[in-house]
């Protein structure tokens, strides 16, 4: 399966190799955000990376190349949800004791995850700001704060593949679903967009590579789509479908290619990219 460029251009790398169709959910299931942020007057890229498996979730936080730490949360009682870790004057701070999860990695609620860098808040995720204010006695970062600009998911259904993006660093967070049906004798994809209908593809049997435009939040995103491993791939082994919605403010090249986020803080690119790797369960 082929993936798609992003907004990075000729700075961007793969951030990961397709995954094996043989590869089984459990496996599979994990969350990459890239958030570009300063540290010390130079932009600096954060990487968290979400995982779920039958061992219980994991979230991985690194700056630039270096992984800063690695917090695992175990099923059973005596585990570490909640401390920090320090490299390099950079501190990554963490509470995830009273953190609600649904069916995918990421937490829902009831947590923070923060990078402290110079006695100012770098980063911060979840819903405690209060609690992380208070536990690192950080400032308010002095820039405008850590921007994300790339996302990569598995995301898993029978028919409908549903994810959470804002397309928009003003703009607010929209419910996105993907709905094919592939065993109608005329499939069609579809995207909405917080319930409403924003792109429609018929006859994707035979469409089952493309790219359209749809608007949200006054933005253009344009989005790209492989199916063709629902349709054409091995009965016992289906594979996976690839879509990317992605912002840009600079035309870039509609190619297939590997699937490539900005890795390097000289990156000038702009825009947000949301990478979905849609698996079917049978």
């Amino acid at each position: 399966m082929r993936d798609f460029p992003s907004c990075s251009g000729e700075n961007g790398v793969q951030t990961a190799d397709s995954p094996s169709p043989n590869a089984g959910k459990t496996a599979q299931n994990l969350v990459i955000c890239i958030y570009r942020c300063r540290i010390r007057g130079k932009t600096c890229l954060i990487t968290v990376t979400w995982t779920k498996s039958l061992m219980g979730q994991c979230v991985t936080v690194g700056v630039d190349d270096s992984r800063l730490c690695k917090v695992e949360i175990k099923p059973w009682l005596f585990t570490k949800r909640k401390g920090s870790k320090n490299l390099c004057n950079i501190s990554v701070l963490w509470d995830l004791s009273s953190a609600k999860f649904g069916s995918g990695p990421e937490p829902l609620g009831g947590f923070y995850v923060c990078v402290v860098a110079d006695k100012e808040m770098t980063l911060l995720l979840g819903d405690m700001r209060r609690e992380a204010f208070k536990k690192t006695n950080a400032a308010p970062s002095s820039s405008l704060g850590a921007v994300i600009i790339a996302k990569r998911e598995h995301v898993f259904g029978k028919r409908t593949f549903e994810t959470k993006a804002r397309f928009s660093n003003d703009g607010k967070t929209h419910d996105l679903v993907i709905d094919c049906d592939v065993s109608v004798s005329d499939p069609c994809l579809v995207v909405r967009v917080d319930g409403k209908v924003s792109m429609k593809v018929k006859r994707v049997h035979w469409k089952f590579r493309g790219n359209d435009t749809m608007v949200v939040d006054r933005v253009s995103v344009e989005v790209l789509w492989d199916v063709h491993s629902w349709f054409f791939g091995v009965p016992s082994s289906p594979g996976h479908a690839v879509f990317m919605f992605r912002t840009c403010q600079q035309p870039v090249e509609k190619t297939w290619s590997l699937a490539q986020v900005p890795t390097s803080s000289k990156s000038q690119s702009v825009g947000f990219s949301l990478v979905l790797y849609a698996w079917k369960n049978e």
